[in-house]
């Protein structure tokens, strides 16, 4: 498979992605450590791909978000940004409602099947 095609899988198939170095619970910088914890503070799950195991992703990642650095948060196949942006929207009370909303809206679908 395409890495280009990995990534769009990734994205679809995971309405809560982020893209970072290391793992949430093993981060590998300090942006990726901080943007796990604000994830972490919002009580959801989400799934993360750590770019350090996959060169190609993180190769391509950032050609095809036209966004260069890691980590990425990915809602519902939409990049919402980074560690400032994340931190910024987390400090705000706008990233909570927006993490809950979309694990709700997934969770239902679940359920339903």
């Amino acid at each position: 498979m395409e890495t280009v095609e990995k990534i769009k899988q990734q994205i679809t198939e995971n309405p809560i992605i982020v893209y970072m170095k290391g793992s949430p619970k093993l981060p590998s910088c300090g942006f990726s450590s901080q943007v796990a914890q604000v994830m972490i503070n919002c009580g959801e799950q989400f799934a993360f791909v750590d770019i350090l195991q996959h060169p190609d992703i993180r190769a391509e990642l950032p050609k095809f978000a036209n966004w260069p650095t890691f980590p990425q948060l990915w809602i519902e196949g939409e990049l919402i940004g980074g560690c400032d942006i994340v931190t910024e929207m987390f400090q705000k009370g706008e990233l909570q409602p927006l993490i809950k909303a979309t694990a709700d809206k997934y969770r239902t679908d679940d359920a339903s099947e």
